[in-house]
């Protein structure tokens, strides 16, 4: 019987989560006074750059407002002049009895409107010089513009706050991933057991899978896990920025994420081709013991990684797994070990890396090892 001792060994643990892309910024482009517009000083699914003007409403009404606006505060600081002259006079005639002192509290309490006057004019013509300007509707960010609801002659309202564009920041994106809340319990328990390192979560690598199957050229980092669990779905939500200067990832896209969470210096791993299935579907081994012979092995595995099962339990380093001949061997026949032929080392990745998490390795496994078996009865 063809078996592989089992060691510890170095795998990287990777997690696939769905998502979808969305914008960095999403600003919308909203009317804030009433007018006509005038016209459209943009193009539709161009990049435009913060401050840029994007329509022109007709701004006659508020220069005639700024006009009066200013008007009334010239009066109101003429009307401080002469009742600031009225107070001097006065206050030199009430001391000698000329004027009553009624007069003299009159006067001053006109000065004193007349002040507040002047404060409420320069407000009133900052006020008009804000909506003024509001007649230039510009960007408020760095983007990509999307369609126009209006066109020029259309009225809009700043009441109804009237949209007028959408601008999106593509560059860099964000990628939204949802994670079930029992994977992310797992992945705590395994750091808090020291059974998984991880180098942080700014280190953590991202790479992206598209809608088409091709891997995305930029490699992401992962900005945060959000804290709280959607009872609805029991997942949570993990975000990743990515560059997109070639705007190849557009907000909506529909994707797939591959996360290094860490490395496990610890894991044990078992080549495919050694690992069965009872008829419960549980994972089980063939495990040659110290006096040569077969015992049979109930295992729990965590993904894969290549051509090997991950086993969280049911086997010890130093075990030796049969992995050729296993249709052949029965618990408790005696049996002469040699190491196995495997067309790829043992306790190595052997391929592609995995994704992880038993939900999504086990489909395949099935198949994998009925395959196995056939060509194993071959080969022996």
């Amino acid at each position: 019987m063809g078996i592989v001792t089992v060691q510890p060994t170095s795998v990287p643990v990777v997690a696939e989560l769905p998502g979808r892309t969305s914008a960095y910024l999403v600003a919308q482009v909203r009317a804030r006074v009433d007018g006509i517009v005038l016209r459209r000083e943009f193009t539709e699914g161009n990049d435009v750059k913060q401050g840029q003007r994007l329509y022109k409403i007709d701004p006659a009404p508020y220069i005639a407002a700024l006009n009066n606006a200013k008007a009334s505060l010239s009066k109101a600081q003429a009307n401080v002049a002469s009742q600031n002259a009225l107070v001097n006079r006065y206050k030199v005639l009430v001391a000698a009895n000329a004027v009553s002192k009624q007069d003299y509290d009159n006067a001053v309490a006109a000065q004193g409107q007349a002040v507040a006057d002047v404060a409420a004019g320069k407000a009133a013509v900052d006020t008009a010089q804000i909506n003024l300007s509001y007649t230039d509707v510009v960007s408020p960010i760095t983007g990509r513009i999307g369609l126009s609801s209006v066109t020029p002659g259309a009225y809009v309202q700043a009441s109804q706050a009237t949209l007028l564009s959408t601008v999106q920041q593509l560059d860099p994106i964000y990628v939204n991933l949802t994670q079930s809340s029992v994977d992310g319990l797992k992945l705590r328990r395994q750091i808090q057991e020291g059974r998984l390192q991880t180098e942080g979560i700014h280190a953590t690598k991202v790479n992206l899978v598209l809608e088409d199957g091709r891997q995305y050229a930029e490699q992401g980092k992962l900005q945060f896990s959000d804290v709280s669990v959607d009872q609805s779905t029991g997942s949570v939500t993990v975000r990743a920025t990515f560059q997109n200067k070639d705007r190849v990832l557009l907000p909506g896209i529909f994707v797939r994420a591959r996360i290094q969470e860490g490395v496990n210096d610890h894991a044990l791993v078992v080549p495919q081709i050694g690992i069965t299935r009872d008829q419960k579907g549980q994972p089980t081994a063939l495990v040659v013991n110290k006096d040569d012979k077969v015992e049979l092995r109930q295992l729990v595995t965590s993904g894969t990684y290549g051509q090997n099962w991950v086993v969280d339990s049911g086997l010890n380093a130093g075990d030796r797994v049969i992995v050729n001949g296993v249709e052949k061997a029965k618990p408790g026949m005696q049996v002469k070990p040699v190491d196995a032929k495997l067309p790829y080392p043992a306790n190595t990745a052997g391929g592609a890396l995995g994704a992880s998490g038993t939900a999504a390795a086990q489909a395949p496994a099935a198949s994998g090892a009925q395959a196995a078996s056939a060509a194993l009865g071959a080969s022996q």
